[in-house]
Formats: structure tokens, sequence, C-alpha cells
């Protein structure tokens, strides 16, 4: 592996809990994904009511806002590529004070599209080396959304039994908490020197 230049984050559970766990949402972002052109206004903002009842109702992993302040002075990019509406993501980065953290943020609304269509936008537009880039994930969609867009996958192994099952996608490493993301970033590092 190189260097890490950036990591992008879902923070649909790798930065957060939101309620009804990650699988759920990345069921729904694969319905819009489907029928993303075919949605009604009033279907788009009922979507949107429900993300943001969820952002308030999320709580953020304590080692959170310290592993992104570590790795910030490490000198990697850190990006919010998510598949949350604009409204929800500026809602959710706000309410966990962790908006100045990150360099950059794109939503799907920013990107115009969900899942691999964010994480491709904020390499096109960093602009990024796919192979330079983490995109941390805990379910196998969101692995498979960062195999699609060339960027390397990191486990957030959340759940023990789901995180061994994934284990079979070969991810490009895993944590068990977000303390141990500078750490990987600094093995990766030694081991190009």
């Amino acid at each position: 592996m190189q260097t890490i230049d950036a990591i992008l984050f879902e923070p649909v559970g790798t930065l957060a809990e939101f309620p009804g766990g990650s699988q759920p949402y990345w069921e729904r972002v694969q319905a819009l994904d489907v029928r993303r052109e075919l949605l009604t206004d009033d279907e788009r903002q009922r979507i949107e009511a429900s993300e943001i009842e969820a952002v308030e109702q999320a709580v953020l992993y304590e080692d959170a806002a310290p592993a992104l302040s570590e790795l910030t002075v490490l000198g990697v990019r850190l990006i919010a590529a998510s598949s949350l509406s604009e409204i929800a993501l500026t809602r959710f980065l706000d309410r966990a004070s962790l908006g100045g953290l990150f360099h950059d943020r794109w939503s799907r609304d920013r990107a115009s599209g969900v899942a691999h269509v964010v994480i491709r936008k904020a390499i096109a537009v960093g602009p990024l080396a796919a192979d330079r880039v983490l995109f941390l994930a805990d379910t196998e969609t969101g692995v498979r959304a960062a195999r699609q867009a060339g960027v390397q996958p990191v486990l957030m192994m959340n759940d023990p039994d789901e995180a061994m099952r994934l284990t079979a996608l070969e991810p490009a490493g895993g944590i068990v908490s977000l303390h141990e993301l500078p750490d990987f970033v600094r093995f990766v590092a030694a081991r190009q020197r």
C-alpha cells in the first residue's frame, strides 16, 4: 500500500452510532441509487427529514474527535464523503463539532449520486490518487462502494461477527477503535520508508 494522503469517512457507523445501525442506512442508499431520478419532491423531503431525525439521535463515538485531530497533525486530509443529504451531513458535522477537522465534505446532493459516486467525486475534486486514499466502512455495501470507487476500504469492526464475515472481502485493514487509525497511517508510512 502507498502512503496515505486522505481518509474518507461516511459518518454513519464510522464516526457515530445512528439509530437502527448502518445496515438499514446502506439499504436506503441502495434504494436511492436505483430511484434517485424518480423521487417526487415529497419523497425527497421525507427522506431528508428522516435523516435529520437520525442525525439528532446519533451518538458520536468518544474517540472520533481525538482520532481525527491526531490524523490532521499527521498531515492526512480528512474528507466527509457521505450519502446523506447536504442538510443532514452539515447538521451532523455541526452537532458533533467535527466540521473544522475536515478539509472537505461531499454529500449525495453535492456529488449528484450516492455511495461510490460520492467517493469518486471527493477523489476527483481533491485531486487525489485513489490508491493513496482510504475509505472507512463498517458494512459490506460500504466496502464494495470503496472498491468500486478505486480506493482502499478499511473495515470499522463495530460488530465482531459481521467483521469476521467482511474480512472475506479483503479490506486493506481493520480497526476496532478510531484511536487505531492514526497508528494504521503511521504503520503504512513506516513500511514505505
